[in-house]
């Protein structure tokens, strides 16, 4: 049997009427087999031992049958050794019956599917469907465990479609597997991993594994029956990386059962709402952080199974946590096992390299106009939300999909039908995927990770926007940071870069990012990359998350900041908990910083009711840059506004005036510089009653002091 029949088994392995119409012909192609006898199922009665040609092809015709009928076979192959296996070519019909697809969620269709075969009413066959798109395939073949990786046993069938089908009796969760296909010109290509596969080995086998996605039970009925929209709700985000969080003792890797114990009381503690994860997607290089995905429906390994995940995911859910996990849909690695010239042609990839090649990173960027790509991109999205509960994604890397000329040069990129240097075909894609989400899972949200000043990436779609429900705000941090690693001395030169943000702040629904970006290559960290003596730069560190926490727009923090760590994040290794082990220490003290800061913002409306719009946001003092003070007020829909004050020098400020809107007293909510923080301890005052003397536009105005580098909130009693 040649590579031309690989293409087309069923047509000629199986059960066949014979060549003269008397009876039937079974045929067998076992190339590794020695003798084959064939037992009628479900009866158990040998049929008789078939016929060996030198080929591997085995035959045994039945001339007094005339109908199919299920079979066994007992192989025996060299040396003695003999097993029973139904033949998968005798289910050639139902293996190949056509079906209703949803293209939004192909993972139902194509991967690896556990299904049962009923042979009677008492007799049933189990085992895997196996479907993979290669349309310029000339053969596609199954090897695995299950057949000692012998690519002449399983061979595939095509169809119109371009999908490769067979089902394997036997197989169970655990078998591993992968492809081995023959390029048009019959040319043998690396084994390729299942690009639907939901669960892979790790190096140096990177085989697909086949696995039950319906074994888990969910215990989060409540948590997914109440997540709803967040414009208007708290949203504060801690990021991290699953391998470097913390560690066991002989900086072992925790599992996710074992991330899940302590990660959970931790982030509750510390009061985030949510957690987001760099990629988790199976990526085979760790380095790549998860940012260089191969498996784009499977949870990677590392850290256990999809079932353990699913269970980490559960323990945040039942804790009231939110999970954001970081997917890429940009680009993709050119590892030989996995989606590079999937079948010997650009499958996956943009053909022409000026769209398919990206130089930064060396990767494989995806041809976002083919439908087949769009549909397997979509597919993941909604598996990861509809799988594993999750509750939004971050799009990484969203500003290199939108521009054709991202990071190349002239002459290095060609111009769209318009003339201009968007992506066409990556913007109809990203409006797909928003739209498709928001259908699906109208409680899910989607985050972009765009870096330039694209118009309306949180816009909707009937805004002529990409859809997204929130995009992070690389230029708040990238203003808001230069000017913090700047000494106070020369900070009323830079005054706007902290001022800036509010003129654009509500054109998008802002995540304030302070991400693992910030804290790698050499940049340092927040801690270190404060000016002055380490009691200033704790100081500063303080009131700028104070800001960060006050200023309008979601929050997300990075792990590792939230106690000030001096070390850059390593991901060989765990976090410097050894820091907060000592609760005096200033460590701790930002630590406390941030615990507070989280409770505020989730308690107090004016803090997050109005985060995306501008009416939850007045300036009160944006021109006192000689003394580098900001003055705010935040408004919530009913209720009581709270005033921020941020002093960004290390002079303490007496009797500073600053107007207000509304008479009373006020309570003091927070001192950045309190003694509790790690700060000095000097006191804003004791009492915060308002004086009637127009300052700052307002006809009442309060005197107080201001603690050095400190950011002060006080709301109306």
């Amino acid at each position: 049997m040649g590579q031309v029949l690989c293409a087309c088994p069923f047509s000629y392995l199986g059960l066949h009427k014979a060549v003269d119409n008397k009876g039937l012909i079974l045929r067998v192609w076992r190339p590794d087999a020695d003798e084959i006898s064939v037992i009628e199922q479900p009866s158990g009665k040998k049929l008789g031992d078939m016929q060996r040609f030198e080929s591997g092809l085995f035959e045994l015709h039945l001339p007094r049958r005339r109908k199919p009928f299920n079979y066994e076979l007992s192989i025996a192959k060299e040396g003695g050794h003999t097993f029973r296996v139904f033949d998968p070519y005798q289910f050639g019909e139902y293996t190949l019956r056509e079906e209703h697809v949803d293209y939004d969620a192909l993972h139902r269709h194509q991967g690896a599917h556990l299904i049962t075969h009923a042979l009677n009413a008492k007799r049933q066959v189990k085992g895997v469907l196996f479907r993979v798109y290669a349309p310029n395939a000339r053969s596609v073949s199954l090897v695995g465990n299950f057949n000692n990786w012998d690519g002449r046993l399983h061979p595939m069938a095509s169809a119109d479609d371009g999908v490769w089908r067979l089902f394997v009796p036997g197989l169970t969760p655990g078998d591993l597997y992968k492809y081995e296909i023959h390029d048009k010109f019959g040319n043998k290509l690396p084994l390729k991993a299942d690009p639907f596969g939901t669960y892979s080995e790790q190096w140096p086998g990177l085989s697909s594994i086949v696995h039950d996605d319906s074994r888990y039970q969910w215990k989060d009925s409540q948590w997914m029956k109440q997540r709803g929209e967040l414009y208007d709700k708290p949203m504060s985000v801690y990021e991290l990386h699953a391998g470097s969080w913390r560690r066991k003792d002989g900086n072992i890797i925790m599992n996710y059962r074992e991330l899940a114990k302590e990660l959970v009381p931790y982030v509750k503690k510390m009061g985030f709402t949510h957690i987001e994860l760099m990629p988790v997607s199976e990526h085979p290089l760790y380095e790549s952080w998860g940012y260089q995905p191969v498996g784009m429906f499977a949870v990677t390994s590392r850290y256990g199974s999809p079932d353990d995940f699913k269970f980490f995911i559960d323990q945040f859910h039942k804790a009231g946590i939110g999970v954001i996990l970081d997917w890429v849909p940009a680009h993709f690695p050119n590892d030989d096992h996995g989606l590079v010239q999937f079948d010997g042609s650009a499958v996956y990839e943009h053909p022409d390299s000026r769209r398919g090649w990206h130089p930064d990173w060396q990767t494989c960027i995806y041809d976002f106009g083919k439908p087949f790509v769009q549909d397997f991109l979509i597919s993941s999205a909604l598996y990861w939300l509809e799988e594993y509960h999750i509750d939004g994604l971050r799009v990484d890397a969203v500003a290199s999909m939108l521009y054709l000329d991202y990071s190349r040069e002239d002459g290095e990129w060609e111009p769209n039908r318009n003339g201009g240097n968007e992506n066409l075909e990556a913007i109809h894609f990203l409006k797909r995927f928003n739209k498709t989400v928001y259908e699906r899972f109208p409680t899910a949200m989607t985050i972009a990770e765009e870096s330039t000043s694209y118009p309306g990436v949180s816009k909707p779609l009937y805004d002529d926007g990409l859809g997204f429900g929130f995009k992070w705000n690389m230029g708040w941090m990238h203003d808001s940071l230069e000017y913090m690693k700047k000494e106070p001395v020369h900070r009323p030169y830079h005054h706007d870069q902290m001022t800036f943000s509010t003129v654009y702040a509500w054109s998008e629904n802002f995540v304030l990012s302070l991400s693992h970006d910030e804290v790698v290559y050499g940049k340092g960290t927040l801690l270190t990359r404060m000016p002055g003596d380490d009691w200033q730069k704790f100081a500063n560190l303080r009131t700028y998350l104070s800001f960060m926490w006050t200023h309008p727009g979601k929050k997300l923090l990075f792990m590792g900041c939230e106690f000030g760590s001096w070390n850059e994040w390593n991901h060989h290794q765990s976090l410097d908990w050894h820091l907060v082990e000592d609760k005096n220490s200033p460590h701790c003290g930002v630590q406390k910083l941030v615990q507070t800061l989280n409770k505020l913002y989730k308690s107090e409306a004016s803090l997050h009711e109005r985060d995306l719009c501008y009416k939850g946001f007045q300036w009160l003092v944006n021109d006192d840059y000689q003394q580098s003070v900001l003055a705010y007020v935040r408004f919530c829909n009913d209720g009581h506004p709270i005033i921020v004050i941020n002093n960004l020098t290390p002079v303490v400020r007496h009797d500073y005036c600053v107007g207000v809107p509304a008479k009373g007293e006020y309570k003091l909510l927070l001192n950045s510089d309190d003694q509790g923080f790690g700060g000095s301890g000097v006191s804003a005052g004791n009492k915060f009653v308002t004086e009637t003397v127009e300052q700052h536009g307002q006809e009442q105005s309060l005197k107080l002091t201001l603690p050095p580098l400190s950011t002060v909130m006080l709301k109306l009693k």
